[in-house]
C-alpha cells in the first residue's frame, strides 16, 4: 500500500471508528468535499459534515474497499448504513468517493451515490416517486445545508 491508499485507509477505519478529528486531520485545510446531499463544503464545513454525521448517526455502519491511489488521485467504495433522523427510515448507501491529494492530505473528496435511490430509502414512495425531480434534491441539499451551519454554530466552529 502506497502512502496515499494508506491516507484513505485511515480515513475509513477512522470513519468506522466514528473518530471525526482524525478525519478531519486527514484533510487538507482547503480542502473541497461534494456530494449530492450537501453539494460543496470547503474547509472547515467538510470537517463539521462529518463531526455532524456521525454525532446523529447512532446507529451507523461503515465499510469500505476497492481503495486505490498514486500519487495525484485515488478512489474507494464505502457502504453506509444508518437510520435517517427525519424519517427513521434505514439508508443503506452506496458510495464511489475520488480523492485528490496535496501535501500529503486530501485536497479534494467527491462522493458519487444515486441521490433517487438515498431518497426513495430515506423518504419511501415520495422520494422513490419524486427523486428524480431536481426540486426534491435541491430541498434536500438546502436543509442539509441549514442543519450544518446551525450545527456549526451550536459547536461555536
Amino acid at each position: 500500500m502506497n502512502a496515499n491508499e494508506e491516507l484513505i485507509q485511515k480515513f475509513y477505519t477512522a470513519f468506522q471508528n466514528k473518530d471525526g478529528q482524525t478525519m478531519i486531520s486527514l484533510y487538507h485545510p482547503e480542502i473541497q468535499f461534494e456530494d449530492p446531499a450537501f453539494g460543496t463544503l470547503r474547509g472547515k464545513e467538510a470537517g463539521a459534515m462529518w463531526l455532524m454525521l456521525l454525532e446523529r448517526g447512532q446507529n451507523l455502519t461503515i465499510r469500505f474497499s476497492n481503495i486505490q491511489a498514486n500519487e495525484k488521485e485515488g478512489s474507494a467504495d464505502w457502504e453506509a448504513d444508518y437510520s435517517f433522523s427525519k424519517t427513521g427510515r434505514l439508508v443503506q448507501n452506496k458510495i464511489h468517493a475520488k480523492f485528490t491529494f496535496q501535501d500529503g492530505k486530501i485536497i479534494q473528496h467527491k462522493d458519487h451515490f444515486s441521490m433517487w435511490k438515498w431518497l426513495g430509502m430515506a423518504m419511501g414512495p415520495i422520494g422513490y416517486l419524486l427523486g428524480w425531480w431536481p426540486a426534491l434534491g435541491n430541498k434536500v441539499r438546502k436543509e442539509a445545508i441549514t442543519g450544518l451551519q446551525l450545527y456549526m454554530k451550536r459547536k461555536r466552529m
